[in-house]
């Protein structure tokens, strides 16, 4: 029988908090360490939904990548959400932990599962920041248009309903790939620095992006905004099976099957419509 103590060592041995970026919050956020833990649960995100879908399978921990208390609260009363959150985890005896952006820069991390989704060989940091890989950047097995290769990385990636968006040629030829899930407008200028010849992010605005585009005189590196929920959430299952090479038998790991993306729904422009149209 594993402790909450226990299971979280094991967690920060994967995923070291220290790892994490000076402004991230990240660790146990409910539970008694010296609670007993049957049944870990994976989400990306610690909803609601994704709350009571842990406490319908029995979950002890859940354990996320999305930190729930990223700025400071003032009331836990069940009349805001987080509060309502905090009060169904302690209600149900489910302890909360989470690994963000240490998850992100870790071997076998959000990253590196980005990566090995597009398909890229040998894989670097993209760009190092508090001492930390952030992102990463690879090549393909092989030069392949930009449509094809958006194709491939939607096929690969958990379906959300807003799929891809996509800037650039459709026709022109890609190879080198740069990676960064989640929001990555960030990282604009470290994509252009490795040339890549596409970057692969998510939640993309628009003055950022144009620029970006811009910068890029309409050629590389081309743009995928894949959605964070789907960028971040091909991730879960490395993690899974992490865990329970490290735990084994000891405790059951179960990964969400909620998509926490917050789009449901899509409205296809219709052709050639515009502004004064």
């Amino acid at each position: 029988m594993r402790t909450l103590a226990d299971v979280v060592a094991v967690i920060e041995e994967l995923y070291p908090p220290e790892a994490a970026q000076s402004w991230d919050q990240v660790g146990l956020v409910t539970g008694d360490p010296a609670q007993q833990v049957q049944r870990l649960h994976l989400a990306l995100d610690p909803t609601l939904a994704v709350i009571e879908e842990a406490r319908a399978l029995g979950a002890d921990l859940l354990f996320t990548h999305h930190p729930l208390l990223m700025r400071g609260v003032h009331s836990v009363a069940t009349t805001t959400a987080k509060g309502a959150s905090i009060t169904n985890l302690v209600v149900g005896d489910v302890a909360l932990y989470v690994a963000h952006t240490n998850a992100d820069v870790a071997s076998r991390g959000v990253a590196e599962a980005l990566a090995a989704a597009c398909g890229l060989d040998a894989i670097e940091p993209l760009v190092i920041e508090e001492g930390r890989p952030m992102g990463r950047v690879g090549e393909l097995s092989e030069r392949i248009s930009l449509r094809e290769f958006a194709s491939r990385v939607s096929a690969a990636l958990p379906p959300a309903p807003a799929g891809l968006r996509v800037a650039g040629d459709p026709e022109a030829q890609v190879c080198r790939v740069a990676v960064s899930g989640g929001a990555g407008d960030g990282f604009f200028g470290a994509a252009r620095a490795v040339r890549a010849d596409v970057y692969v992010t998510a939640d993309l605005r628009h003055h950022p992006a144009l620029e970006a585009r811009e910068e890029g005189r309409g050629g590389p590196p081309f743009l995928i905004d894949a959605g964070h929920w789907a960028s971040e959430a091909c991730w879960l299952p490395w993690a899974a099976d992490d865990l329970r090479e490290r735990l084994g038998e000891d405790v059951e790991i179960t990964v969400s099957e909620l998509c926490t993306d917050p789009w449901t729904f899509t409205v296809v422009a219709t052709q050639g419509a515009g502004p004064g149209r």
